[in-house]
């Protein structure tokens, strides 16, 4: 069975967009994961489908309600997939996380609007929270797109080159090296000499080195992190 990604959104025409482009759009035309979008509004309340409430308690904004959440949450067949809720407040996505994600059988996405969804909802079908950052979106459906992006990539065969995963940004706790191609010099500045020697060990080196130097300028948390791994 193919890689398998069910999207609960309430503007389903949103999908695949970008995801249907590129390496991911030929995987996805090839079978090599599939995608299903399902509309929450079909589960919507009276005439006008109405999926949301005022909040309890007072406050601005809408909440979807948690009765219309689980009726379609319940509508879709899980098969261990995990069932995941775009948020602010969830836990930061990881490369790690990505990764196992990536080698399951897939994903169920909810992508939630307004202020958020009725917190009953989430304990009651045991959603994961995750985050992809401290900042805040109109809605889930963009971060669903990023989290789908960054596991359909890693599915033997959508990428080129087999290795082209194992090199890249926090793929061993660490930021990626610098890139250089073509031409030798661009405005004065030419590919630093050891990538041109044409000895493998001693350009390893350099890359780790240049690894390591940028992950503790740009994100010492990580630095720390791959520093106590080592020991």
């Amino acid at each position: 069975m193919p890689w398998s990604a069910t999207v609960l959104t309430l503007f389903p025409e949103m999908f695949p967009g970008p995801l249907g482009m590129t390496l991911p759009g030929k995987a996805l035309a090839n079978g090599l994961w599939s995608l299903e979008v399902r509309d929450i509004r079909e589960h919507g309340l009276g005439k006008h489908r109405v999926v949301d409430d005022t909040p309890s308690g007072g406050g601005p904004g809408m909440v979807m309600r948690a009765d219309v959440a689980c009726a379609a949450i319940d509508a879709v067949e899980r098969a261990e997939r995990p069932l995941i809720y775009l948020s602010p407040r969830g836990a930061p996505l990881t490369q790690t996380r990505v990764k196992a994600l990536s080698d399951g059988p897939g994903v169920i996405l909810f992508c939630g609007r307004f202020e958020g969804v009725d917190q009953r909802a989430i304990e009651a079908r045991g959603m994961e929270e995750i985050s992809l950052g401290d900042f805040v979106l109109a809605g889930g459906e963009i971060a669903a797109m990023a989290l789908m992006e960054a596991a359909v990539r890693l599915i033997p065969g959508v990428l080129g080159a087999a290795d082209s995963p194992s090199e890249e940004s926090f793929s061993e706790g660490l930021l990626e090296y610098p890139q250089y191609t073509r031409p030798q010099e661009f405005e004065g500045r030419p590919i630093p000499e050891v990538l041109n020697n044409g000895n493998h060990k001693e350009i390893a080196k350099w890359r780790r080195a240049q690894a390591e130097s940028l992950t503790a300028l740009r994100r010492p948390d990580l630095m720390t992190l791959y520093e106590k791994g080592k020991r």
